[in-house]
């Protein structure tokens, strides 16, 4: 199981990234755009600079939703290794089974 302030830390980075979402694209889109003058291209980067840095989609870790475990993350289910293969042996997981040949 993973430290509680790891799991918690975690979930304050996907609230804070949900909120600054829109605006992070709009000043991202500003600075890409190459017809916009250079001063105000400028001052876009600058915004962006000074927002948080906990608001950006990169900072979030993929975990575990049983056990908060950072590595071994399947995206599909949202699990690590090592849950998934403790749920697909007990059969909680529909249409998985073990694996023979």
């Amino acid at each position: 199981m993973a430290k509680t302030s790891s799991i918690n830390r975690n979930d304050k980075r996907r609230k804070m990234s949900k909120l600054a979402d829109v605006r992070r694209k709009k000043l991202k889109a500003l600075i890409m755009k190459k017809e916009t003058p250079m001063d105000e291209r400028f001052a876009a980067v600058l915004k962006l600079a000074e927002m948080p840095r906990n608001s950006a989609k990169v900072r979030i870790r993929n975990r575990c939703e049983l056990t908060g475990r950072p590595r071994g993350f399947y995206r599909k289910v949202k699990l690590s290794r090592i849950a998934l293969r403790e749920m697909s042996n007990s059969g909680l997981i529909p249409g998985m089974v073990k694996s023979s040949w």
